[in-house]
């Protein structure tokens, strides 16, 4: 009898250990699984939080986030590319399933991207996209239907002739450097146009009310003024009100923030393009819960931008 006992307790000793050992198997080698109740956890590493637009890409995400209960994280990396791959190295470090970046540059950004994908978290990029690693997808609008609009606003404007300033924005964006292509199309197109000026702000209102400034003393005659964002736009408005010439000059920007519809209902500001920043953030969390789930998500989704003047600016949806 004691040795059945014996043989029992050996046998059921060994069963334990095998129980064991399959347990700490599963937990080296399974990888993060998520129980059916948690939360889908969302990284959003966001370029600046410094400029009303991505404040509203931000406000968008936060809403839909709430709505969909989804727990989303958001950092601000103020216009460094640096403190933006070291912000994304943290989100990586926090059990995130999607991460989803605003880049601060397009070429930095990659070097992130990479570091994502070598992690196995699928990464997608908004607005701004990245000029290398493996994104899912790529949310944004259409830059250079943006510059194209603006350049037939003022094409029209004027009658296809005057002095035209641009004010372009960073110019290492994709961004930047579609919206510019985009208007200089028009212009180049136009004969009568003379761009007699043009020159980087950075997306920034301080930086374009400076640059305006400048223009503005350097030259007597100006008819047209395309500023590649609202906030730049704005900033030109500034110099250009404090000069008197508010006037005899058409002033366009792009994004169509709520500041500068307001100028355009008061008539200091002739035109945006609307490309609604909200919707892009809200588009952001609908999108990582579809990648989550298992769906297919298009490579690129484009979404819809349009000329925004006096006569529909009281129609325009911002949120």
């Amino acid at each position: 009898m004691k040795k059945i006992v014996s043989l029992l307790t050996v046998v059921v000793m060994m069963v334990l250990l095998v129980g064991c050992s399959m347990d700490d198997d599963s937990s080296s080698t399974g990888g993060k699984e998520k129980a059916p109740n948690d939360k889908l956890k969302v990284g959003l590493a966001m370029n600046t939080l410094n400029n009303p637009f991505f404040v509203a890409v931000k406000e968008g995400a936060e809403t839909q986030a709430k709505e969909q209960d989804v727990d989303l994280i958001v950092t601000d990396a103020q216009n460094d590319p640096g403190k933006q791959l070291s912000d994304i190295e943290n989100l990586l470090q926090q059990n995130i399933d999607i991460l989803v970046i605003d880049p601060a540059d397009s070429d930095a950004i990659a070097q992130a991207v990479k570091k994502a994908n070598e992690t196995g978290i699928p990464v997608f990029t908004v607005d701004r996209q990245s000029n290398g690693g493996e994104v899912v997808t790529h949310i944004g609008f259409d830059a250079i239907k943006s510059g194209n609009l603006a350049g037939d606003f003022l094409k029209e404007t004027l009658e296809g002739k005057g002095n035209i300033v641009e004010i372009q924005g960073i110019l290492g964006t994709n961004v930047g450097q579609l919206r510019s292509e985009g208007f200089n199309e028009i212009v180049d197109g136009t004969p009568e146009f003379h761009v007699i000026a043009r020159q980087s702000a950075n997306f920034d209102r301080g930086d374009a009310m400076k640059v305006m400034e400048d223009i503005l003393q350097a030259n007597k005659e100006i008819d047209g003024v395309y500023a590649a964002n609202d906030e730049m736009a704005l900033g030109a408005l500034a110099a250009i009100e404090a000069a008197g010439r508010v006037d005899e000059i058409v002033l366009i920007g792009c994004d169509a923030i709520d500041p500068s519809l307001d100028a355009i209902r008061a008539g200091k500001m002739n035109a945006t393009i609307a490309e609604p920043p909200f919707f892009l953030g809200k588009e952001a969390i609908d999108t990582a819960i579809k990648i989550a789930a298992g769906e297919q998500v298009e490579k690129e989704v484009i979404l819809d931008s349009n000329l925004v003047t006096p006569d529909n600016v009281d129609t325009i949806k911002t949120k």
